[in-house]
């Protein structure tokens, strides 16, 4: 998979062929963004995050592709796996799995997308069977350098006595941290910039992901992935998201684009958050 000339000459500008930074964070990808595009051309795919100028992802999947064979593409094309994806079940069942994955990686960070619910059905005992199981995962991974970081959907900002589930997590998270998801937050019914300053100390990844203008959330955690569109092109306030990581020291901050224009939109991207600096 090749990107146009007309892209490389926008990342020309906009990276100056140096890996995009902004102040201590770096700038990545979440591989999941390029899911299609992995189906038919894995060392295309690569090459054009390279291309790109990103040198940190986050992923953990190797697309059919031995181990070995795709690691290998990783490094030949500059790119680190800093954090890698695990299911719940595997977190619940078999942490030590987790850890050999991540090592194998040489990745610092383990994050979790999803815990299985039925759509109406996550409550209190739901969120705290996931928090025991955070926690005793989380345990066990920091133990091993690792950092254990839950990403969030939106359905954990129901409300729950004076807050939401959510609170109850991060209240209660002794070994894991959060992985802000932008899109989701907003869609979920909240403030990303206000949960951040809320929870300062918790946020160590963010997802940068912005939403179409328009779009009304809600707290299913399900959504139409063609409302993600450019950063700072939609409703969400990323420049103040950007600037407040940077105070707290947000080590990685990926972009994910789930929609059908990732390769269009990604350079256009990159390009508004190098003016951020």
């Amino acid at each position: 998979m090749k990107i146009s000339k007309k892209y490389k000459a926008v990342l020309v500008l906009a990276l100056g062929f140096g890996t995009l930074q902004s102040s201590a964070q770096e700038i990545g990808i979440q591989l999941w963004s390029l899911r299609n595009q992995f189906k038919t051309d894995i060392p295309g795919t690569l090459a054009t995050i390279k291309d790109w100028g990103i040198t940190k992802i986050e992923g953990g999947d190797s697309y059919g592709m031995p181990f070995d064979e795709f690691n290998g593409l990783l490094k030949k094309n500059n790119l680190e796996m800093v954090s890698i994806g695990a299911p719940f079940k595997d977190l619940e069942d078999s942490p030590e799995k987790v850890v050999e994955s991540a090592k194998a990686y040489g990745a610092k960070y383990v994050m979790c997308a999803w815990v299985p619910h039925n759509e109406n059905d996550f409550a209190i005992a739901e969120t705290k069977h996931a928090t025991e199981v955070f926690n005793k995962a989380g345990k066990l991974l920091k133990e091993n350098g690792i950092t254990l970081a839950y990403h969030a959907h939106g359905y954990e900002f129901r409300p729950y006595k004076n807050g939401t589930l959510f609170d109850y997590m991060m209240e209660n998270a002794e070994h894991f941290t959060f992985e802000m998801d932008l899109f989701w937050v907003q869609h979920g019914g909240e403030d990303p910039l206000a949960l951040m300053k809320k929870y300062p100390e918790k946020v160590t990844l963010l997802h940068l992901k912005d939403m179409a203008k328009g779009v009304v959330g809600n707290n299913t955690g399900s959504e139409d992935r063609e409302t993600n569109v450019v950063l700072g092109t939609g409703q969400i306030d990323i420049a103040g998201v950007v600037a407040e990581a940077k105070k707290l020291g947000v080590e990685y901050m990926f972009i994910e684009d789930e929609s059908s224009r990732v390769v269009e939109q990604v350079p256009q991207s990159l390009e508004y958050l190098k003016g951020l600096d």
